[in-house]
């Protein structure tokens, strides 16, 4: 006996077609797909409403996808054990950025491209969007079920959901899960189907924070914590590196907080940081505070003669540096240090920050790990599981925020979606 017992609720038999757990990007996009097709979908949410983080995403301005160049955007993609999933640019190549954009516009939502490159609707606002889908959906015939938590397989392969109704049995031609990662559990996403497919044999790789903040090795003081956290640091250049590899660079903005360091920089380097501190315990994250300025510039202008002024006021004058930078150069080198010209210029180029963990993974923008690739087809379908597909966060894969996540989301719930077309033919 599974899990979820043997107990039986209501049933809708094997002419149910197709189920669909989880009412997230990709699983609404695999609804699509067959609903299409004239195949009928039934999709399970556990929450009272489908596309929760969907809409949280998009509370700061929905980041559709990204205008780059498709053979760049293709490189953001990486998994637990491949720096360049094909699975993954495959469909992502077969639903490139010009064609969700196209089918942004299908549901009557213009989008723009921003200042850096990223892909919005002109409106800013996920609710619209997913408002046209959902009843484009309905009225297709895709049958929405909400509060219906899945939990698990029968010895029969039947699948079983807790609803406010009681136990519910539900025997469908092919079954697409889409069930998330486990970020931001409140809003469905918790990670509780690892151990269920893992019962069934099929391999998963751990799932970790991506796209996350990270604590330091020591505490700020409190003078940095009470006086800078939440304060934005820019701009600077932030680097890591693996043993043996070369540093991975990356410009732009990130934020202190109580513990450490986020932002959308260190969502950029997030996986590299991860992976020191699995590798050696912790990582260290080297700050350029002046891109703008060589180091020769930076050396020369500390060591130029200050006469009376003070050290601050000298940096802000020469190098226009100050407040919250200044701040850090005291904080990480000390009081006798920052007062040593050459100390001080180096460190103005390459400061360490030495990082110890990961925030914890509900507070992540999205996870790491998940379904191998080794355990799907070429089109999502667990090999272990015939006519079971997955797709979107639970698949092994991820990407830095700017747009790749969704896209690619989107990209397998089609994938999946066409999956289940073909092993429906075949049957």
């Amino acid at each position: 006996m599974d899990a979820a017992g043997e107990g039986v609720g209501l049933g809708l038999g094997v002419d149910a077609g197709v189920a669909i757990i989880g009412g997230g990007p990709a699983g609404l996009m695999a609804a699509e797909t067959l609903v299409r097709a004239g195949v009928a979908v039934h999709l399970y949410d556990a929450m009272p409403s489908v596309g929760r983080k969907f809409l949280l995403a998009g509370r700061g301005g929905l980041n559709l996808t990204h205008s780059e160049p498709l053979a760049q955007f293709e490189t953001r993609f990486r998994t637990s054990l491949d720096p360049a999933p094909a699975a993954i640019r495959q469909a992502v190549r077969a639903f490139a950025p010009d064609a969700l954009r196209e089918w942004a516009a299908e549901l009557g939502v213009d989008t723009f491209v921003g200042s850096s490159g990223r892909v919005f609707p002109t409106d800013l606002k996920a609710a619209p969007l997913l408002r046209a889908w959902l009843h484009r959906l309905r009225a297709a015939g895709v049958v929405l079920h909400t509060r219906h938590h899945w939990q698990g397989w029968r010895s029969d392969g039947t699948l079983v959901f807790g609803t406010p109704q009681g136990p519910l049995a539900v025997q469908p031609q092919a079954t697409v899960l889409a069930l998330g990662g486990a970020s931001w559990p409140r809003l469905g996403s918790d990670g509780a189907w690892a151990p269920l497919l893992q019962a069934r044999g099929v391999a998963v790789a751990p799932l970790k924070a991506a796209n996350c903040g990270f604590d330091l090795a020591q505490p700020w003081s409190d003078f940095v914590r009470q006086r800078f956290a939440g304060q934005p640091v820019k701009p600077v250049v932030a680097s890591v590196q693996l043993d043996g590899a070369s540093p991975l660079r990356q410009q732009g903005e990130f934020v202190l907080t109580d513990t450490g360091v986020e932002g959308s920089l260190i969502y950029a380097l997030a996986a590299p940081l991860r992976d020191a501190i699995d590798q050696q315990g912790q990582a260290t994250l080297w700050l350029d505070l002046l891109p703008d300025h060589s180091a020769e510039q930076v050396r020369a202008e500390v060591a130029r003669p200050r006469g009376s002024r003070s050290l601050a006021t000298h940096l802000k004058s020469r190098l226009g540096l100050g407040g919250l930078k200044l701040a850090l150069l005291h904080e990480v080198l000390g009081a006798t240090a920052v007062q040593e010209p050459a100390t001080l210029a180096g460190a103005i180029k390459a400061l360490p920050l030495l990082l110890a963990a990961p925030r914890p993974i509900a507070e992540a923008i999205s996870t790491a790990g998940g379904v191998c690739q080794t355990a799907l087809d070429e089109h999502f379908m667990l090999s272990q599981m015939p006519g079971v597909f997955c797709a979107g966060e639970m698949l092994d894969w991820e990407a830095p925020t700017g747009g790749y996540l969704l896209t690619a989301t989107l990209a397998t719930g089609r994938v999946a979606g066409l999956g289940v077309l073909r092993y429906l033919q075949r049957l």
